[in-house]
């Protein structure tokens, strides 16, 4: 009994003295070797700080919370957005969860291990023991898999505000598509109202004997055209109001008129370079740790039992022929995750010019579809007036209405694609959302 208290005396003067001795050696494997920067504000990432799953701020997640949406909370698009949110039940946030609890469960990777020794010795005795290990120098591997969890984390909270902006894009894409087809209908309506006018005046004119029946099958067909135009934009309205319903849970019948959203800020940055650094990041954390285990490394143990004892270990990966191979090998590996964030850079700002060159042509086509309205509108009151003068037909005036309502049509498609130019930008830039609501 005294020979084993004494064993257990001796493996706790072992551990302080490991932990303290570790502590001598530099940052490679203790996280208070370096000072930490004082936690600020966000008081998301300061609790996850405080709760020890970084060793440091994240530039990334802070840049993620700081993100605001460019949608005015109040106006018909941040409702729907505010609706999405509260709805929300992504698989991405548990991926955060778990990526959260991996990193808090590696911030204490450089306090010792204690774990049981059972061993049947060659004499038939059952030998068991309690082992305790402490690593005292280890090229930084448990360092760089405490960078690798802390990297996981940012690339989780990236991948999940791409995840939720890309759900409230599909969400406000239906809720334009819905105000499109709104307005569709409103104008085959007026329309039709117009062109049964014009019916009507056919069918006596040709009951009189002053025009023939082609003229009547004309207009019919005209008719009929805009029917289903109408039946096409009410069955569009329809279904995007039933699917915003299934993604919001509730019913959102109260469409608005459209407003112009504005372009969004492009100094928030892409997701997508973000994503690509969290991704770089866990990669060169990653290469750390193995090249880390190629390379020597100094332990101390202790056990208490029958056998107890203590003493330093000195171990590694082992050499090899390809050793040197694998090194370089792994230190390549930072020369390529700086090059995907570079093409996730050029991809990025191509998309940018994609986008801004669309919105700019666009935005012209309504311009000049407007002009085109306001033109049509002249002409065909025009010849409305000549009509009622007798120096027109009637199948003047139809067809020059017929293209009035087709260029309508035009100006509503191009004022509602700005619309859904501008969300595509806000998705890649993520500002559909604010950051600290996702």
């Amino acid at each position: 009994m005294g020979q084993r208290m004494t064993h257990i005396r001796n493996l706790i003067a072992l551990m302080m003295f490991t932990i303290g001795l570790a502590g001598c050696m530099g940052d490679t494997t203790l996280p208070f070797a370096k000072d930490k920067p004082a936690a600020t504000n966000t008081a998301p990432v300061a609790n996850f700080a405080q709760e020890g799953e970084a060793d440091e701020r994240s530039e990334i997640i802070d840049g993620l919370l700081n993100r605001t949406s460019f949608l005015d909370p109040a106006g018909a698009y941040g409702q729907v957005a505010t609706s999405i949110l509260a709805a929300s039940a992504r698989s991405s946030e548990a991926e955060l969860r778990a990526a959260q609890l991996r990193a808090k469960a590696q911030s204490t990777n450089w306090l010792p291990t204690l774990g049981p020794n059972i061993s049947l010795t060659s004499m038939g005795d059952l030998v068991a023991s309690l082992v305790i290990d402490q690593v005292l120098f280890d090229n930084g591997k448990r360092k760089a898999e405490r960078d690798y969890a802390a990297a996981d984390v940012e690339y989780a909270a990236v991948n999940l505000s791409i995840d939720m902006n890309t759900r409230v894009h599909t969400a406000l894409s239906l809720y334009n598509s819905g105000l499109l087809a709104d307005e569709k209908v409103k104008l085959s309506q007026r329309a039709l109202t117009r062109m049964r006018e014009f019916e009507r005046i056919v069918i006596g004119r040709v009951e009189g004997g002053v025009s023939d029946q082609a003229d009547q099958r004309v207009v019919q067909a005209k008719i009929k055209d805009m029917l289903a135009a109408q039946t096409t934009s009410r069955e569009a309205a329809r279904t995007a109001r039933a699917e915003l319903a299934v993604m919001t849970g509730k019913r959102m019948d109260d469409i608005e008129g459209h407003r112009n959203l504005g372009t969004p800020n492009r100094n928030a940055g892409f997701l997508s370079i973000e994503l690509a650094k969290a991704d770089a990041n866990r990669d060169v954390a990653e290469a750390t740790a193995e090249r880390a285990g190629l390379l020597p490394s100094l332990n101390a143990s202790a056990s208490v039992g029958s056998n107890g004892g203590a003493g330093l270990n000195v171990g590694g990966g082992g050499w090899g022929f390809g050793t040197a191979d694998s090194l370089r090998a792994i230190d390549a590996v930072r020369e390529t995750a700086g090059l995907r964030v570079d093409e996730a850079d050029e991809n990025a700002r191509r998309t940018l010019s994609r986008l801004e060159q669309r919105l700019t042509s666009y935005q012209r086509q309504e311009e000049q579809s407007r002009g085109l309205v306001a033109d049509s509108r002249k002409t065909f009151e025009l010849f409305q007036q000549q009509f009622e003068a007798g120096h027109r037909s009637v199948m003047d005036v139809a067809n020059i209405y017929e293209q009035l309502v087709t260029r309508e049509q035009d100006h509503l498609d191009a004022k509602y694609e700005i619309s859904l130019i501008q969300l595509e930008l806000a998705r890649e830039l993520g500002v559909l959302a604010n950051g600290a609501d996702i």
